[in-house]
């Protein structure tokens, strides 16, 4: 524990799950730590480690120069802090926002702030709460990059990595909508796999040692896959598309003789045959990727 760290001050806005991960992390690390929630009660546990309970989140917000908030969406922090006397009570300080929602909300948020005289720091967790306060935590940022290393000590006390994207304020929602993108559908995936395997007499626990191999296969592929987008070559000389699109169809066809919903599987399948369609059977799946977004 640092000096800096011990001197500092922080004040957690929102005591679900993660709020109170949060708050646990910095009070673990030694940081004075005031907490407040929209309802009472979440808050006990943290109070018997030696957190501030504010009454109201003005008074939350008076007692830290920095602040951070974690709450469902930006609808519930806009209910928070855009109150005449939170954003009074904020001015002069810093707001960092570990809420999950869109770029452009984001980008809304640091305008609000600005107009408000408030340092504004937007984030993206994408690592689940048992991590927080862990090696294991991954912690993205983007805003001013002068804010973000004048509270970095004190964020630091969230244990794992930072990393300050840019000072483009959208850029760790624009990052967290893309690795999430990546992670629910492949849990959708997953689900899929599993009915489909249960109505052939395979039990998930089964399945569950050959899934993990299939998973250890995406991060070579991640890597190859990223170099093929940003060149625009997506080589399909290992697996060209009309290949893939074969096996998308035994899916699909054993997925319906069981009753399945498939339409994931067929939506993803449609859009390798309009790829093919194009001309570009010889390629890989990831050429896909410009079908989606043509005007990149």
């Amino acid at each position: 524990m640092t000096s800096n760290t011990q001197q500092s001050a922080v004040t957690v806005l929102g005591l679900g799950p993660m709020g109170r991960a949060l708050a646990g992390a910095f009070l673990a690390a030694g940081v004075r730590t005031t907490v407040w929630n929209r309802t009472p009660g979440k808050e006990r546990e943290l109070v018997e480690r030696g957190a501030a309970v504010a009454r109201s989140p003005e008074e939350a917000a008076g007692a830290s120069p920095l602040t951070v908030i974690c709450v469902v969406n930006y609808d519930a922090v806009d209910a928070v802090v855009r109150r005449p006397e939170v954003a009074d009570a904020l001015k002069g300080r810093t707001l960092v926002n570990l809420t999950a929602d869109t770029p452009d909300r984001a980008r809304d948020t640091a305008a609000w702030a600005g107009d408000h005289g408030i340092g504004y720091l937007d984030g993206a967790i994408m690592t689940p709460t048992p991590t927080i306060g862990t090696p294991a935590g991954v912690f993205l940022h983007s805003g001013p990059e002068e804010l973000y290393r004048a509270h970095r000590p004190t964020l630091d006390a969230l244990g794992g990595t930072h990393t300050h994207l840019g000072a483009d304020v959208g850029r760790a929602a624009a990052y967290d909508i893309a690795l999430l993108d990546i992670f629910w559908t492949a849990m959708a995936g997953y689900a899929h796999a599993l009915a489909v395997a249960r109505a052939e007499g395979i039990s998930a626990r089964e399945l569950a040692p050959f899934a993990q191999g299939i998973g250890a296969i995406l991060p070579p592929l991640f890597e190859e896959g990223a170099a093929d987008a940003d060149s625009g070559t997506y080589s399909g000389e290992g697996n060209p598309i009309t290949s893939a699109v074969s096996s998308m169809a035994h899916i699909v066809h054993t997925s319906e003789a069981h009753g399945i919903d498939a339409s994931v599987m067929r939506a993803a399948e449609g859009l390798a045959r309009r790829v093919i369609g194009q001309g570009h059977g010889d390629d890989g799946f990831l050429r896909v990727t410009e079908l989606l977004n043509p005007s990149a």
